[in-house]
C-alpha cells in the first residue's frame, strides 16, 4: 500500500510529462538511458555482505523516504509508459531486500499503476493532437508475456541465490539502457 501510495499519484505526473514537455522520441531514450544505465551498474557491481549470495540485511527506509521514493519511480514510470515496478524492484533489491519480498509488492504497485497509466494516457489523447493513447495489441501482448514471465520467476527465484538474481537483473538493466542510449545518439 506505501508502495502504491507513491507510485500512483507519480506515474499520473509523468504520463503528463511524457506528453507534454517529452514528445521527441530521442529525448525519451536519453532519459531511460539516464536512468537504467546508473541502476544496472549499481545491482550488477554491488556486492552483498554476506559469503555465499545472501543479501545483505535491508537498510531502514523511513516510511516518507520510501512513499517519496515510490513517487519519482511512479513518475519515471508514467514518462516510460510503465507502471514503475520494474524500476521500483530493482532499487529496493539494491537496498538489500530478498526478491521474495520486493516481487509482490512491485508487482501490485505494477499492476495499480499500470491501470492508472492506460487510463491517463486516454485522457490525455482526447485533449492532444499527436497519438498519445495506449496501443492495445502491444499492451495486451506485453502484458500476458509479463505475467508469464513473473510466474515463471516466481517459481524459479527459490532455487537461485539472490546474488545471482541481482547480478543478472544488473546485466539486463544495463543491456536494455544501453540500447536506449544507443537509439538516442542514432
Amino acid at each position: 500500500m506505501v508502495l502504491i501510495a507513491g507510485t500512483l499519484p507519480g506515474v499520473i505526473a509523468g504520463s503528463v510529462i511524457r506528453v507534454e514537455l517529452l514528445p521527441s522520441p530521442h529525448v525519451f531514450d536519453f532519459v531511460v538511458a539516464a536512468v537504467l544505465l546508473p541502476l544496472g551498474v549499481w545491482l550488477a557491481l554491488t556486492r552483498p555482505a554476506r559469503p555465499g549470495g545472501e543479501a545483505r540485511p535491508a537498510r531502514v527506509v523511513s516510511l516518507p523516504v520510501l512513499i517519496l521514493l515510490a513517487a519519482m519511480v511512479g513518475c519515471v514510470g508514467g514518462i516510460y509508459g510503465i507502471g514503475g515496478g520494474s524500476i521500483l524492484a530493482p532499487i529496493l533489491i539494491g537496498t538489500g531486500r530478498p526478491p521474495k519480498e520486493v516481487a509482490p509488492a512491485a508487482l501490485a504497485s505494477t499492476f495499480v499503476t499500470s491501470v492508472a497509466g492506460v487510463v491517463t494516457f486516454m485522457i490525455l489523447s482526447i485533449h492532444h493532437h499527436g497519438s498519445v493513447a495506449p496501443d492495445w495489441p502491444t499492451g495486451l501482448a506485453l502484458g500476458i508475456g509479463g505475467l508469464a514471465g513473473a510466474y515463471t520467476g516466481a517459481r524459479i527465484q527459490r532455487r537461485l541465490p539472490d546474488l545471482l538474481i541481482r547480478r543478472v537483473m544488473g546485466i539486463l538493466v544495463i543491456a536494455i539502457g544501453a540500447r536506449y542510449l544507443w537509439s538516442g545518439l542514432g
